[in-house]
């Protein structure tokens, strides 16, 4: 039985009923100048799950391990991720898709759900020994898929919906099509496909109201797990105690020290660092094989692992901070990898820590995959890589190109890559806008186009220095990407930076002007943890823009 998901969505109101009380909590905290006044929670836009949150939510909620999201159309990015509210619409495609996962999973998971209603199961069952079941299974399933209890009026919809499904069988009574027909409802609800966010009752009628316990679960399971709250959550907002700071910080904490924690932040940094495009992008350019003939596409996603792996290893083994990403002294290598940079002791498919050296390389700025990636297919390539310095670690953007922009020079075995691009520096039209980029890249000029190590090019000494300009602490020049990592891994810009990025990624937009005081916040807990990445995302817990939102209205509700 089918359920159309342009209806479903119509027909689902999004109700404004809150479920707890407002009690104020104890301004024990300092809190920077910026928040004095009034909460500023900034914007809090409906978000849609992404086919990765959508995923693991079905896997959370049915043990599916199908993965059906991935044959959604891709997610929209907007600000360098593709979980940001603006981006992340439904379109007729998209909401056909969510139709047909919706009676997939139904149809897939009804026997197994079915049989735990012990007096729907079986021949013989009928309307009036089966509602009881029925209405436990309504309030119980769709308390995990709605990550909130559902009111009186949701259950009793839903318990029609049931019944209908129930006298549409082919016998008498079937109730196995009515839970199937609940969960397909429920599947293409706004409830279950938005993380819907009302905040508290607001019987006094202010401007900013807390979120209930159900929301912050929420915000924090799709924050550091990428899925739905687990029971530990749920049981923590049943006893609405996710009110506090200090009981939301306990909360993130434990979620921290799970293994799903370290995918969420894989995610981040997949997509902050555009690891995800090393094999398609890589893979469809190619790289020269008369001068790469050792390149192949089976060390893409060796490329693209050994950046995960390392800051997997950096921020869950080490504690590692911000400087360390930049600056370590160690990457992670299997045995491929290994014969690839030409490096002994990794043997068989794990990856395990290799030293580097340190006069050479220098955390993830010297990996193959990045410097891969940011280079052309016959040469390495100072402007992507100084372009890629500038906006993703120092977020600035460089200003736009030219209506007519040159072709670049081919390659020429009589020049290195530095003079061929001399030109840059010398024509007025490119300088304004190249000279943001290329003295950045030229100082990876040791690392050719498949991130090898090399110390001449085409026989011609090469020159590594570099020069940091308009930047706001660490101007100047510098020789080499070890040096360049170093003054990164120091600059205050950079840390705040990659704060930016995981607000962005965190709450699912950009910041505005009424997010100063939870900014501020969050650089100062991350200056105060000594910029230790864990801290950095604890610290996003616990925020204004976190725990409150602007109010709304009950015209604007429904």
């Amino acid at each position: 039985m089918r359920i159309n998901a342009h209806i479903l969505f119509g027909l689902m109101a999004l109700p404004a009923a809150a479920l707890a009380a407002c009690e104020a909590e104890p301004a024990t905290d300092i809190r920077p100048p910026s928040c004095a006044g009034s909460t500023q929670p900034g914007p809090t836009p409906i978000r849609r799950l992404t086919r990765v949150e959508y995923n693991n939510t079905v896997y959370q909620l049915l043990g599916d391990s199908s993965y059906p999201a991935n044959a959604f159309p891709p997610d929209e990015e907007a600000a360098g991720f593709d979980n940001q509210a603006a981006a992340l619409v439904v379109s007729p495609l998209l909401a056909e898709h969510y139709m047909g996962a919706a009676e997939e999973l139904a149809a897939t998971h009804t026997p197994a759900l079915i049989a735990q209603l012990p007096n729907c199961a079986g021949g013989g069952a009928n309307s009036d020994s089966c509602s009881g079941d029925a209405d436990a299974f309504i309030r119980s399933f769709g308390k995990r898929a709605y990550r909130r209890p559902l009111t009186e009026a949701e259950v009793d919809g839903h318990l029609a919906l049931f019944e209908q499904g129930a006298t549409l069988g082919e016998t008498d009574y079937a109730p196995e099509v009515g839970v199937e027909m609940v969960i397909q409802a429920m599947l293409q609800s706004p409830h279950f496909l938005y993380r819907v966010e009302f905040g508290m009752p607001n019987p006094d009628g202010n401007e900013v109201v807390p979120l209930t316990s159900y929301e912050v679960a929420s915000r924090l399971s799709y924050l550091l797990w990428n899925t739905m709250p687990d029971a530990t959550l749920f049981a923590a907002a049943d006893a609405d105690e996710l009110r506090t700071k200090a009981q939301i910080e306990q909360q993130a904490r434990r979620m921290m020290d799970t293994p799903r924690a370290r995918e969420a932040v894989k995610n981040f940094h997949r997509q902050w660092l555009q690891l995800g495009k090393i094999e398609p992008l890589i893979s469809a350019n190619g790289k020269n094989p008369e001068i790469y003939p050792d390149f192949n596409n089976g060390l893409l996603p060796l490329w693209r692992k050994e950046t995960e792996a390392f800051i997997d290893y950096a921020v869950f083994e080490e504690d590692a901070s911000v400087e360390t990403l930049f600056t370590a002294d160690y990457t992670m290598m299997n045995q491929a990898l290994a014969e690839f940079y030409g490096v002994e002791g990794p043997s068989g498919s794990e990856f395990v820590r290799v030293n580097r050296d340190p006069s050479k390389f220098a955390g993830f700025l010297t990996h193959a995959g990045l410097l891969a990636l940011y280079s052309k297919p016959d040469r390495s390539s100072p402007i992507h890589r100084g372009k890629f310095v500038r906006e993703t670690l120092l977020c600035q953007a460089p200003p736009p190109p030219p209506d007519i922009v040159p072709e670049p020079p081919s390659v020429d075995e009589s020049q290195t890559t530095r003079e061929q691009f001399a030109q840059h520096s010398a024509d007025p039209l490119c300088e304004g806008c190249h000279r943001l980029m290329d003295p950045i890249g030229l100082g990876f000029e040791h690392f050719d186009g498949i991130g090898r190590y090399r110390e001449t090019e085409w026989g011609l000494e090469i020159d590594a220095s570099g020069e940091l300009v308009e930047t706001l602490d660490i101007n100047g020049p510098y020789d080499g990407v070890v040096e360049l990592a170093t003054l990164l891994g120091r600059s205050e810009q950079v840390k705040n930076c990659v704060a930016t990025q995981w607000f962005r990624f965190g709450y699912g937009r950009v910041e505005t002007e009424d997010d100063a005081c939870s900014i501020d916040e969050i650089n100062e807990a991350f200056a105060a943890a000594d910029y230790d990445i864990k801290e950095l995302i604890i610290s996003l817990t616990q925020t204004d823009a976190f725990r409150y939102r602007r109010a709304v209205s009950a015209e604007e509700a429904s």
